[in-house]
């Protein structure tokens, strides 16, 4: 089981994001995952800044610790063959560490470029033909591509690393399995459901493909008081209350605000670990690796405890859920 740290930019500068970066290496944890949005879900979380460029220095300010898009989607916000140059690019700043995540988008951030916000068949489909693209110029390919949503001409990535960077693609439901599980390298899920990793397994058997990491990401609020804590992850996370096929459509931080009016302080704790109690993240966590994960990506919600986290809680923290986590 890995354990990753989430560079949530949403809630933090570019240059606190990449100072938290090395202080996340420093700490233990095995990967860095960062969000890729053009809005924060809440205007009191109050930062959006462009994620390549930050990727960029956390790459320059880390030596070994693996790095992912969490997740990208290349469907309207960024045409595909871009993505592809950019996933290409880190690898090479990387020396090797970034893999690419992918996913069908919020219209939170996709709505900025002026087009309209398709259903979620239209955006699989366009998913779908995205990653043929990405993969295939990741690859090395010389490609002109047409499709029924995106076209390319001629295009070629000149800087690559020496291995293609690895694709992994946000699903949930039974669809998006079958469909994504014979393109993809790995599987990006937020719901900790055996049932789904399973069902990706078997689809992924069936296309002759081969196994395949499965990588969950947990919001927690770690504070020495937990009152604080939990007003925190109120005031700022209470969007997660929403889930993913609510939050996939809503478009603006102001239909957030209106969405999550009545979600209580109480109603976030339930689903969020709130205070210094190590043991109670350690146990929401355990979820994840009994529903068969290999990867769990923390995030500690707000930027105002965020380095106290980092230099004080995050290494006993990581000594007690590989404590607890099976080691095969």
């Amino acid at each position: 089981m890995r354990f990753g740290y989430t560079l949530m930019t949403e809630q933090s500068g570019p240059r606190d994001l990449v100072r938290y970066a090395g202080a996340a290496e420093r700490a233990g944890f095995d990967f860095e995952v960062a969000s890729d949005h053009y809005f924060p879900w809440l205007d009191s979380q109050g930062h959006a800044p462009f994620v390549w460029s930050v990727l960029g220095g956390v790459a320059q300010a880390t030596d070994s610790i693996e790095l992912m898009s969490f997740v990208t989607c290349p469907i309207l916000r960024y045409h595909p063959a871009v993505v592809a140059q950019q996933a290409a690019t880190m690898g090479v700043l990387s020396g090797g560490r970034f893999q690419l995540n992918l996913g069908a988008g919020e219209n939170l951030n996709e709505h900025v470029v002026g087009q309209r916000w398709p259903s979620v068949g239209e955006r699989h489909d366009m998913l779908q033909e995205a990653v043929e693209i990405i993969r295939l110029l990741l690859e090395g390919e010389r490609l002109t591509f047409d499709g029924q949503h995106f076209r390319v001409d001629s295009a070629y990535l000149w800087d690559r690393p020496e291995n293609p960077v690895e694709v992994g693609v946000a699903v949930s439901g039974p669809q998006s399995i079958e469909r994504f599980a014979p393109l993809a390298d790995h599987l990006v899920t937020t719901e900790p459901e055996a049932s789904i990793l399973q069902r990706w397994d078997q689809a992924r058997q069936d296309a002759g493909a081969g196994p395949s990491r499965k990588i969950g990401q947990i919001p927690i609020s770690w504070d020495p008081d937990i009152d604080a804590a939990t007003a925190r992850a109120h005031d700022q996370f209470r969007w997660f209350a929403g889930g993913w096929k609510v939050n996939a459509d809503l478009p603006t931080t102001e239909a957030f605000e209106g969405a999550t009016q009545f979600v209580t302080p109480e109603n976030v704790a339930e689903a969020i670990p709130c205070g210094p109690d190590l043991d109670a993240i350690v146990e929401a966590a355990s979820v994840y690796w009994e529903a068969g994960f290999t990867d769990l990506a923390f995030i500690q919600v707000g930027d105002e405890k965020q380095q106290e986290f980092l230099d004080t809680a995050a290494g006993p923290l990581l000594d007690k859920l590989r404590a607890a986590a099976p080691s095969e």
